[in-house]
């Protein structure tokens, strides 16, 4: 079933010409280590501007929007939360705005699904966000998509971490990623 929802958001994001990729679970099925997942994440390229077309892609997808107030919500999170009512798939829509997000989905693979391409995270786009949220299950992620997926670009991976880590003030971000190395 969830290969049939990311078709339809694929279908409905290009038939509006918005770009995204699939981040976060999803990506991960892909490059890493097989595991369960309950939502789709989905990073828009374009800025809250756009907000009624997403809210118009969403109906037209048949996904019911979470929050009751709905510009309020997204103008401070960032994120259009979804749901399939049929299946309880959650599908969150973040909108996108800087100039690392604009290059991820630019560099964004495309992947064939149900006779269909889908943009997906390069994998180290995907190593990148999961190392800035720092989870426990995200550094169990990278470890799999390190193993996994050869020729990975490190210097694009520890540029960005320098980046993010000196804009947000925290060295942790840096770390982490030399933390999960040293378990390969």
């Amino acid at each position: 079933m969830f290969e049939k929802i990311i078709c339809s958001i694929s279908s409905e994001l290009e038939g509006r010409n918005i770009p995204y990729m699939l981040i976060g679970g999803q990506a991960v099925l892909l490059y890493g280590e097989p595991r369960l997942t309950r939502d789709i994440d989905v990073t828009l390229g374009v800025d809250v501007d756009k907000i009624e077309d997403i809210i118009s892609a969403v109906s037209r997808l048949s996904l019911k929007i979470l929050p009751e107030n709905i510009e309020d919500f997204v103008r401070k999170t960032m994120v259009l939360p979804a749901i399939h009512e049929d299946t309880g798939i959650r599908v969150d829509f973040i909108f996108s705005f800087s100039p690392y997000e604009r290059q991820a989905i630019a560099r964004a693979k495309k992947i064939r699904m149900l006779e269909q391409n889908v943009c997906i995270a390069a994998p180290e786009d995907v190593v990148i966000h999961k190392i800035v949220a720092g989870r426990p299950r995200d550094m169990e992620d990278i470890r799999g998509i390190l193993l996994r997926t050869k020729d990975i670009d490190m210097a694009y991976i520890r540029q960005w971490l320098n980046d993010f880590s000196a804009a947000l003030s925290d060295d942790e971000i840096r770390k982490r990623l030399d933390n999960v190395l040293l378990t390969l």
